[in-house]
């Protein structure tokens, strides 16, 4: 409990100015991915505000902004216009079903990203490997920066268009001015975070200026939205009603759950780690797994589109020195003020403000340093490197670390098959020694097979471990069949060195290999300064 109190805020004036930032950068964020997810601006709202305060008072760290995605509502939009269609052809139509299925899914997503942290599923971050978190970083930056472009567009009844001339012009300068003021603020004062120094400087400049440009308040309603404005979230006491209109249909919905998930928390421990290394702390992925589960249950219990992590909004808040959990609370307090008292405010704010501290945002994620390391680090983990950066814009996130993951791993597995060695000497009674060197596992039973000389060997065959550790049941059995040709064609052999493990899995099914198996009475015994003071005592 000291701990959590600890992590609120070590700085307040901080942490509330940036989580003013980030509120303002949410907005657009919410309201476009709820767009995508074919729900109504206030559905991505309320997903942001319940996700944010839940994840930053009980999440897995301070300073991690938490709301809804894209990544989670490309999976939601096929759920919500199935539904959409299904409640359209019942004989009594119902309106929004695709929402209501949708927040039936968010409870069983809730629920199993909840299980997943009690499982203690996040520390298995930790097993993503470096070029898969660099091609990551930068596969995010390219899609930051390719989801701004679509803001350089105007839509009329449906139909967009790319911005031309003045109008065009006049939304590059603003950009690049916001830009410029994040970049020499900071020079002159760090006591306002830059990003909100710059939006409060471009918001004033477009208003007192009475500039045509488009708005936050522009993009809802050009959208189909009917602005900011609107109530607290309610509890939606009638979506398990709807239960019954899902028929064949829960298998889509368990499906769906189980992506939405999986897509969340792999997204969230991303972020997670990469907020870790730009803070150098180190965050509790367990805790954060239980913490978004809460923000998506509640989430599908009050009208919200849930959501994950906020890998750009995260980055936002740590720059703009958001380190306790009082930023995170104050950008979710702030959203909901936003709706609740402030949308005739926040919706003149220019949205090319927003777009050039979005561009900030990807010059400080990308990790420039890959251009000067790729032809520095061996070509499998450049490959991955630039793999993985290419499924995160081609595909999603998700996919493409699981996909990088998987690439190292194989390469991993590869290197440390070929790695597999067997010195042979012959001992003065005539025993042949093979003296294994190297991993057995899966990957290297053939090499390892390929090491003895069954028909010239010897009638008296050592195996010697000592430099080597049978790593997994493949390995075990691969060693007990070539003990087993040795012994069928009634050579003398010892097995020498084996792990504790290793002997116990092999005397289970093979009691009588106890005198097959030597006692490792000779091996090295390795003390530290400490346990020799204490003998001395």
């Amino acid at each position: 409990m000291q701990k959590w109190l600890k992590s609120i805020t070590e700085n307040p004036k901080d942490d509330i100015l940036s989580g003013l930032t980030v509120a303002l950068a949410l907005v657009p964020e919410a309201v476009a991915f709820a767009f995508v997810a074919g729900l109504d601006p206030m559905v991505g709202l309320y997903g942001a505000f319940i996700m944010g305060i839940i994840t930053a008072v009980f999440g897995g760290r301070p300073g991690m902004i938490s709301g809804a995605t894209g990544a989670m509502a490309v999976v939601m939009v096929h759920l919500v216009q199935e539904g959409n269609a299904v409640g359209t052809a019942l004989d009594n139509a119902i309106p929004n079903l695709g929402l209501q299925w949708l927040l039936i899914t968010l409870v069983i997503v809730g629920c199993i990203q909840i299980l997943g942290g009690f499982l203690r599923l996040g520390k298995f971050v930790r097993l993503i490997p470096h070029p898969v978190m660099m091609g990551f970083v930068n596969g995010l930056a390219i899609v930051i920066f390719l989801s701004q472009l679509g803001l350089f567009k105007n839509t009329v009844d449906g139909v967009s268009t790319w911005m031309q001339g003045t109008e065009l012009m006049t939304m590059l300068g603003l950009v690049g001015l916001t830009m410029l003021i994040m970049h020499f603020l900071p020079k002159i004062t760090t006591k306002i975070p830059s990003a909100l120094g710059a939006i409060g400087i471009v918001a004033g400049i477009t208003i007192l200026g009475n500039i045509d440009v488009p708005t936050v308040g522009s993009f809802i309603t050009d959208n189909g939205g009917s602005g900011l404005s609107g109530g607290l979230p309610t509890f939606q006491s009638q979506i398990f009603a709807m239960a019954d209109t899902i028929g064949p249909n829960w298998s889509m919905i368990i499906s769906t759950a189980f992506i939405l998930a999986a897509v969340g928390l792999i997204e969230s421990l991303m972020t997670l780690n990469l907020v870790d290394e730009l803070t150098n702390t180190r965050g509790s992925g367990n805790r954060e797994c239980i913490a978004q589960g809460f923000g998506n249950v509640l989430s599908g219990f009050f009208g919200g589109m849930g959501g994950c992590a906020m890998i750009g909004q995260s980055i936002i808040n740590v720059n703009s020195g958001g380190r306790g959990r009082l930023s995170g609370i104050m950008a979710a307090l702030i959203l909901l003020s936003f709706v609740l008292f402030g949308a005739p405010l926040i919706e003149q704010i220019p949205i090319a403000a927003l777009v050039g501290v979005m561009f900030m945002v990807v010059i400080g994620t990308f990790a420039w340093s890959s251009f000067r390391i790729i032809n520095k680090i061996p070509r499998p983990d450049a490959f991955v490197l630039i793999a993985v950066s290419v499924i995160t814009v081609w595909q999603d996130l998700a996919i493409a670390v699981i996909a990088g993951t998987i690439m190292s791993a194989l390469v991993f597995a590869w290197k440390n098959a070929t790695m597999i060695r067997a010195r042979k000497l012959i001992k003065d009674n005539g025993t042949k020694v093979y003296e294994i060197w190297g991993p057995l596992f899966f990957g290297s039973i053939q090499n390892f097979n390929e090491k003895f000389d069954l028909v010239n060997d010897p009638d008296s065959i050592e195996i010697d471990f000592i430099e080597s550790k049978v790593s997994d049941h493949s390995g075990i059995e691969a060693l007990r069949n070539i003990a087993n040709k040795y012994i069928d064609s009634g050579r003398d052999i010892k097995l020498t060195h084996l792990s504790p493990e290793c002997k116990v899995l092999l005397m289970k099914s093979n009691p009588e290999w106890d005198k097959y198996i030597q006692d490792n009475i000779d091996d090295p015994r390795y003390y530290v300064v400490t346990d020799k003071m204490d003998n001395a005592v």
